[in-house]
């Protein structure tokens, strides 16, 4: 499917999907409500995937990495070279997230949608080798925008077309976490300054660098915060296009996706801007150890059941609600109910 095609697609979750799952909860011998978030967020999965018997035993993490040019202004410790050397190792198996799919039963799929290197074993599609500078340019053209969506749209059928019943969604590249500021300050109608964190490890001086590109970028390319695109293509990255097309692609394919951090979260109200039925599909799993990381979750009205002041990337906090999920799961589908224990159901007051 192209751009158009998803967008013609997305329908909301059933609702009374939901309501069925959370019924079902209901019956299992526990105390109502007893497993919080994850009672809520396993019903989500089933409405998003339209049945009460929600299945994420085949699930895989789709990790995109792109450069940008605004790296240019100082605002990272690092340069591209660290881009392409994670790329490596992400396609090696040896890199962060690989680690920890291993041990959740997860497979990884990694993407290059705008790296500045060319890699030899990568999965490519892009358009561009690195964005432009932000804060004195575009990031990107529409259409450089738009292929980097349909990016992530490819690889989100491509994983239903294999089966998979969710999805995680991560990225590498330096000076992300400034494009995403810049993203979330214009969705949100933030302050740079407020809200801007030190990402890999800025000094004080890095970190006035970054908000000073992020204003800049702001103000040279005016973006329109009521056009998420526009604001995509002129301070985004193609990172954050193709996880934003991954969303919109679980929204029309019925898959819900795990989100990541603070990238990924600027990912997602890219999404909403567009089509906001997409948050029926939006799983949080942490929250951010950057700044705007909660800003955003709160905004979407998305409450993530891990707190551990994470902030790692490549879908690495994605993949670790995964083994959480199947516990609650695990409970979900076991035999200790009401009815096989011979009490009375507990109910609601």
């Amino acid at each position: 499917m192209n751009y158009q095609q998803v967008l013609e697609k997305i329908e909301a979750a059933d609702p009374n999907v939901f309501a069925q799952c959370k019924d079902n909860w209901n019956h299992v011998a526990k105390p109502l409500n007893s497993l919080g978030e994850f009672e809520f967020l396993t019903s989500k999965i089933g409405a998003a995937q339209g049945t009460d018997k929600p299945d994420i035993r085949k699930r895989r993490a789709l990790v995109f990495c792109a450069d940008n040019g605004v790296v240019e202004e100082g605002v990272s410790q690092s340069d591209h070279s660290v881009t392409t050397a994670v790329a490596c190792s992400l396609v090696r198996g040896s890199s962060n997230v690989n680690i920890f799919a291993n041990m959740a039963g997860a497979d990884v799929e990694v993407y290059d949608v705008g790296m500045v290197d060319d890699l030899p074993d990568i999965c490519t599609k892009k358009l561009i080798h690195g964005t432009a500078n932000l804060s004195r340019r575009p990031a990107m053209t529409k259409e450089e925008t738009i292929y980097a969506i349909e990016a992530g749209i490819e690889a989100a059928e491509k994983a239903k077309e294999d089966g998979c019943g969710i999805l995680v969604i991560g990225e590498m590249g330096i000076g992300n976490t400034t494009s995403s500021t810049a993203v979330f300050s214009v969705m949100l109608g933030l302050d740079p300054e407020a809200v801007c964190g030190r990402g890999s490890g800025l000094s004080d001086d890095g970190l006035k660098k970054k908000i000073q590109a992020i204003q800049n970028g702001i103000q040279n390319n005016k973006p329109d915060p009521n056009d998420a695109l526009d604001v995509l293509s002129k301070v985004g990255g193609a990172d954050i296009a193709a996880m934003a097309g991954v969303i919109l692609a679980g929204a029309a394919l019925k898959i819900p996706v795990i989100l990541d951090g603070l990238i990924s979260g600027a990912a997602a109200l890219i999404a909403d801007g567009i089509d906001p039925r997409t948050r029926d599909y939006m799983i949080p799993s942490h929250y951010s150890h950057e700044p705007g990381g909660s800003r955003i979750l709160s905004y979407l009205d998305l409450h993530a059941p891990i707190d551990a002041g994470m902030a790692l990337g490549e879908g690495t906090g994605g993949v670790m609600l995964l083994p959480m999920l199947d516990m609650a799961l695990a409970l979900y589908y076991g035999d200790h109910s009401f009815d096989n224990i011979g009490i009375e159901a507990y109910k609601e007051q």
